[in-house]
């Protein structure tokens, strides 16, 4: 039988080699497989199986430098993982046994105890057996940090299978970004990347271990190992597996192409987060060690933890080539693999040299790749685009306005001028954005009135100046820091922002600017009637979109279009969506447990909510953000830069995708909500909470929709109006903020930090 698809030419710019311990890691992974009763007598794997799919070949491939008894212990891991998803699949996802495979899966945690001391229970089965001798030898090495990062990277692993098997039962395929996430968890990179740190001995420092740089580096390897992977296994998933979760397959039915066309797609975005792992190691990671003071042997763990992942990347493709476990194309797949059992322990494929095969492809791929990455950095500012066409934004939820909208509009428009934000600053030319009329046509009260249409006057008042403050500042953050050559001045204003929000409420330094007095007072107003922990879990959502504002800026001074997952991720931060559901969440009080609300089904529906909201945001602003700001932080724009179509084509992506994220926010309530109740066993005041924040999330989006429509921020000639130039205003003194003759250029330094 022939293959589904050709095979596409991929990007690879590093030279895969072989770890020179690989013979005794094959002689060792098959004593120890069966000692846990994996090959004879488990029914999943034979020795033949067991041979030719060469486990200790991939970990040779994806560990070159590692020691002999490393190597050992990592290939043990890889064979206990794979034997656990071929006895997923055969006992589970065959038989479609969800109750089973939960009760399988919650054993599995108590055999990875993170303090010492902790007692194993029993093993019953061979991957238990596998994971309680695997852990007692792993652990001793690595630091308590460390455990728990691998002992939840090992559990998002097995846990996600069941996700699967529910996708299978209901004959379901994921969109392409509810895909790319859980794809990370179910398809274990991210555990890979901690066996990485074991392997070269190099550990993650705990101070950076959560970064922005550091969360991208480990989810675009994750990215590219399992977006390669699908291209691979299609075939067997598909004609023998009966699976569902490919990236192939879901590109096939989201963009209605053909399967070759599809393979495609997956390899381009394949490279592309390639592209963005290179981009972050050689632009992000530098500063981030510098700016938390790390020392030497921290610079040093970090680097080699970076070059510990281009080695999988490299490893992982070669080993794909030759594994009999996947499509790669027979003959010369056949002949790689002669190349590599004739190899000495040496291993002639020990570098760059070799025999030709991975570094003689180094150049046709990064030849193959420049169109591509030079169009990323090929945007015009200004182009003249026009209004994008509407398509139907598919709203199933009817929005309902608070009847204190009028109150709440007058109220804004006074705080915005106690707060300074209409004024602007002299000496800082573009910073004067917005005035009284500009304020009235944006019109923020009425996206908080459809959010928030059961709020009390107060309530409403606090989260229009939320959403102003928030609208205005994202408005003026490019206008004010994104003319400059660096990025000193964007975060000297970033450090001062997080001083306004003190968790033990204590007094700000005084604002020396309307950002921060605005914030100031919102913080003050905000957090103040709460506890210190739901105190802390609001800043952790306001936080995030200061430093997404950031990430903006930095690809604005690189002229840099984002790639789709990136763009995807970042979205939801620069929209402000953690910090509008924070509040909504605080607002229920102690009736859903936490671990509830970090479930799979509670992230998919707000991750699903916010990216319709996103996209659909994206649409109305394209014309005001392309034509009128110079800004290409637009999926509109990424879509087209992607797929180097035409505006018209990328516009049905997008609502294509809008409309996927909102069936897919409809069958989490309809399916899943239900079995997180049971799963949980949630008490009727929990369930009618999370029922309350789902239909909060209905109005959130339904109430963004109606704003978008009705406002006057996004129609041309309400662009026009806007961008008109204005005399600037006249400046009113502050307590406390210097005035006069000769103090603008104090205001000027308080702005810029």
């Amino acid at each position: 039988m022939s293959q589904p698809f050709e095979l596409p030419s991929f990007y690879m710019p590093y030279p895969a080699r072989l770890n020179p311990h690989l013979e005794s890691a094959r002689t060792h992974s098959k004593a120890w497989a069966r000692d846990m009763r994996m090959i004879e007598g488990s029914g999943i794997w034979d020795e033949a199986d067991f041979d030719s799919h060469d486990y200790a070949l991939l970990c040779a491939y994806t560990h070159p430098d590692a020691s002999g008894p490393d190597l050992d212990l990592v290939t043990d891991w890889y064979v206990w993982v794979f034997f656990f998803d071929d006895h997923f699949l055969d006992i589970f996802k065959r038989t479609g046994d969800m109750a089973g495979a939960k009760a399988y899966l919650d054993r599995l945690p108590a055999f990875m105890p993170v303090e010492p001391g902790e007692e194993c229970p029993e093993p019953v089965n061979q991957v238990e057996a596998g994971l309680a001798d695997l852990w007692a030898r792993t652990v001793p090495a690595m630091s308590v940090d460390w455990r728990r990062r691998f002992k939840e990277s090992t559990w998002h692993l097995l846990e996600e299978s069941l996700w699967e098997l529910s996708n299978i039962n209901e004959g379901r395929v994921s969109n392409p970004v509810e895909y790319i996430e859980m794809r990370r968890k179910v398809g274990g990179a991210p555990w890979s990347a901690r066996l990485v740190e074991y392997a070269a001995h190099a550990e993650v420092p705990a101070a950076v271990a959560a970064s922005r740089p550091m969360r991208v580096l480990k989810d675009t390897f994750a990215d590219g190992v399992h977006l390669r992977n699908d291209i691979f296994s299609y075939e067997r998933e598909m004609r023998s597996e009966g699976e569902l979760a490919n990236a192939v397959l879901v590109l096939e039915k989201f963009l209605g192409c053909g399967t070759q066309e599809a393979a495609d797609a997956v390899n381009d975005l394949l490279t592309a987060r390639l592209q963005q792992f290179e981009h972050t190691a050689l632009t992000e990671v530098e500063p981030l060690l510098a700016e938390h003071a790390l020392d030497a042997k921290a610079h040093a763990d970090v680097f080699a933890y970076v070059k510990g992942l281009q080695d999988w990347q490299s490893g992982g493709h070669e080993w794909h080539l030759r594994s009999s476990r996947y499509m790669n194309g027979g003959g010369a797949a056949a002949g790689a693999w002669e190349d590599t059992q004739s190899a000495t322990a040496a291993g002639v494929l020990a570098g760059p040299s070799g025999l030709g095969t991975s570094a003689a492809r180094l150049v046709a791929s990064l030849v193959a790749s420049l169109p591509a990455r030079a169009r990323s950095f090929t945007f015009v500012p200004f182009q003249k685009v026009g209004p994008l066409p509407h398509p139907d934004f598919g709203m199933p939820y009817e929005a309902r306005l608070s009847p204190h909208l009028g109150a709440a509009r007058e109220h804004t428009v006074e705080w915005a001028h106690r707060m300074g934000i209409l004024e602007g600053l002299p000496g800082v030319p573009g910073s004067e954005i917005w005035d009284e009329a500009r304020l009235r046509d944006i019109d923020v009260p009425l996206c908080a009135a459809g959010i928030h249409p059961d709020a009390t006057p107060e309530e409403l008042y606090l989260a229009s100046d939320w959403l102003t403050w928030g609208t205005w500042a994202d408005d003026l953050y490019p206008a004010v820091f994104g003319r400059g050559p660096g990025m000193a001045a964007a975060k000297a204003c970033h450090e001062r922002l997080l001083l306004c929000m003190p968790l033990d409420l204590a007094a700000p330094p005084t604002p020396l600017n309307p950002l921060e007095r605005g914030l100031a007072d919102l913080w003050e107003r905000t957090a103040g009637p709460m506890d210190v922990a739901d105190r802390r879990t609001f800043r952790d959502g306001v936080v995030p979109m200061l430093e997404a504002w950031l990430w903006e800026l930095w690809n604005q001074k690189q002229n840099r279009i984002p790639e789709p997952v990136d763009y995807i991720e970042m979205r939801r931060a620069t929209f402000g969506s953690p910090m509008t559901m924070s509040l909504c969440r605080i607002g229920h009080g102690n009736a859903v447990p936490p671990e509830v609300y970090r479930s799979r089904p509670i992230q998919a529906l707000e991750n699903a909510a916010s990216d319709y909201a996103c996209l659909m945001n994206d649409v109305f602003s394209y014309q005001k953000e392309i034509e009128f700001e110079g800004e290409f932080h637009n999926a509109v724009l990424v879509v087209q830069n992607f797929f180097n179509c035409g505006r018209a084509e990328a516009l049905g992506i997008v609502s294509d995708l809008m409309t996927s994220r909102m069936r897919e926010f409809q069958h989490v309530l309809d399916v899943r909500f239900p079995a997180l109740f049971e799963d949980f066993g949630l008490d009727d005041e929990a369930r009618a909470a999370l029922t309350r924040y789902a239909d909060e999330l209905k109005n959130w989006m339904s109430g963004i929709l109606t704003w978008h429509r009705d406002c006057r921020r996004y129609a041309e000639e309400d662009l026009v109006r806007h961008h008109a130039p204005r005399p600037a205003p006249r400046q009113t003194p502050r307590p406390g903020v210097p005035s006069g003759l000769g103090m603008s250029a104090v205001r000027l330094a308080g702005l810029r930090g």
